[in-house]
Formats: C-alpha cells, structure tokens, sequence
C-alpha cells in the first residue's frame, strides 16, 4: 500500500500537497498466468453460496439497494447535503460540498484518477470539492484509530484544498487489512466489518456534517496467496451495509446518528479474465467486466494506469447517476 502520487483536490481551480507516508512492504510478482480464481464475484452468485454465505450487494442475496434505504440516502442528499460555509451553515451561494476518500493506496491511486475525470466532467456541481484523503501503508486498523496521524494529515489536506471539515458530507472508503490478511472465512471477514464499521464512525465524529458513504472493495489481484482475502473483502462491506439496513443502532445515520448512510460505491471485483483466461472470452463477471494482469502494477496487487481508469469511470458513472448524489454532484 504505497502512495503513488501526490494529495490533490480541486474545485473550479485545483489546489495540491505532497504527504509523505509509511512505505509498504515488497509485494510479490504478478503472476500473470492467474486469470481467474474459480470465485463467482457477489453479483453473480444467486442462490449460490460461497462457504454457506449468500451472494448479492445487499440483503435477500439481491444486487438492488432496498427501495426505503434509497428513498432514505435520497431525502439526506436533497435536505441536508448542501453547500456550507466555513463554519458548516447553508450557503447556497459561496458554500462548498466536500466529497472525501479514505483507505490506502489502492485507494488513493483510483481516487485521485477519478478526481482527474471528473474535473473533465461538463456537469460537475461548481459547488463540489474534492479531496483525496487515502494515503498509502494505511490500512484498515491505522484509520480505526481516532488518533491515528492518518486522520491529521486529511485535515491537512482539507486546509490546502481551502475548505473545513465542517463542509465534509460525503465520503468514498475503500479500506483492508495489511496484506489482505483476513483470516479464517467467515471470522475475518466478520472482523474487516466491524473495523470498517469503526472508521465509519470515527469519520462522522470528525465531521458533524458528513452524510453519506459510499463503499467499495478491492478489483481483482494477480497474486494468489492475496487473492481469497480480496475476494472475502467484499462480504465484509456487504454486512456492514446490511447491518445498518437491518436498523442496527451502532450504525445508526440521520439527525443524531453516528455514522453516515452507507451504500455500495461501486462493487468492482470480477474473477480475471473468466475462466477460460482469455480476453473478451468468458468474462470475469456476467456484465463483461474484466481485469488484465496489465490492468496492475508489477506487483498484480496495485492497479496500473489502465487500472485506475476502469475504477474512474465506475466512479464517475456511480456519482454521476445514482439518486442519492445527483444532487449534489451534477449541476
């Protein structure tokens, strides 16, 4: 989890830091002859099972967000996501939304090419700033710690990008542990939930006006001894939200809640090439998408340029269409 590039944010102008981090250690070589992990991605599983555990993005094994969860996403973006002053009061004319990413170096790679889409993006709301807060080497246990120096240098980044915390109400997590070490199936993936969970109530706590997180997991890894944890990696993110759809108080959104309203944001695993391991044969998922070693870094673990453009353009299609961010992020 090395960080690759420097902080950016921007605006109608773009405003940019360097930070120095933690270096990762050294990641095996990609083996390119890993075209598929014989793993069905959650959006394909049915009514299959994997290890006794349903697919789909959210409860009842479907890939539809629960029509009362996005009705409630919706009324928080159009009633409370708006532009804010400094001091996080309604400013319909001067204020900013600030969008935020939080994870690792994965994350940061992917985040600041889509903060470079969508600066190209013609409808993109004039009030909308985005920062990238993921920083590399900082896994899942350094943001669950409140007093983790990760949580200062993002503070750090908001100041540069000329905005305050009080204006922070979304944010993209895309969080793992070291390694993708996760552990005994269904433990650790159990336990990446509950310190997902965590981060997204240290985040609410620092910002009193974030509303809305969006969550993904990792795209596909060409290292195999990582490959079950990347995979596993996406049930964790589908219990968390579940837990909060299913009313579970530690989650609880809204006035007086203690996190934000959580959702998908994007599901971007696919098994490799499928598994026949040939390019545009049988795809990695059943909506064609799939992931070349070339789509990495040498190491088949970080994603390469091509790489953090398919999750760019996942990003953007997601932040540009869904109902719960419309409104705050297109004109």
């Amino acid at each position: 989890m090395k960080l690759r590039r420097a902080a950016t944010a921007f605006a109608l102008v773009a405003a940019s830091a360097a930070v120095a981090v933690a270096p990762q250690t050294a990641t095996a070589a990609a083996n390119c002859s890993y075209t598929f992990s014989n793993q069905t991605p959650l959006v394909d599983l049915g009514s299959a099972t994997y290890q006794g555990q349903s697919g789909g993005l959210y409860p009842g094994a479907s890939n539809t967000r629960p029509a009362a969860h996005t009705q409630a996403g919706k009324d928080i973006a159009l009633n409370h996501v708006l532009p804010r002053n400094a001091a996080g009061q309604v400013d319909l004319v001067n204020g900013k939304v600030v969008l935020i990413s939080i994870g690792m170096s994965n994350t940061t790679q992917e985040f600041q090419a889509f903060i470079a889409k969508a600066r190209q993006y013609p409808n993109l709301n004039t009030h909308l700033v985005i920062v990238d807060g993921a920083q590399g080497g900082q896994d899942a246990h350094a943001w669950a710690d409140p007093a983790n120096a990760t949580w200062s240098v993002l503070a750090n980044r908001l100041a540069t990008a000329g905005v305050t915390a009080a204006q922070v109400q979304a944010v993209w997590i895309k969080e793992q542990y070291i390694g993708d070490n996760l552990g005994a199936f269904p433990a650790g993936a159990q336990s990446l939930r509950d310190t997902l969970a965590t981060i997204a109530r240290n985040a609410r706590a620092k910002y009193a006006n974030l509303a809305l997180g969006y969550v993904a997991s990792r795209i596909y890894t060409y290292d195999s001894t990582r490959s079950a944890g990347a995979y596993q990696q996406g049930f964790a993110v589908k219990w968390l939200i579940e837990q909060q759809i299913n009313g579970d108080p530690t989650l609880s959104y809204g006035a007086g809640g203690v996190a934000p309203w959580l959702s998908w944001g994007p599901y971007m695993w696919a098994d490799g090439l499928g598994s026949d391991g040939v390019t545009g044969g049988i795809p990695g998922r059943s909506d064609g998408l799939e992931w070349k070693c070339s789509d990495l870094e040498s190491d088949g673990v970080h994603p390469g340029p091509t790489g953090e453009q398919k999750v760019a353009n996942m990003l953007l299609n997601q932040f540009s269409t869904d109902e719960t961010t419309v409104s705050w992020f297109t004109k």
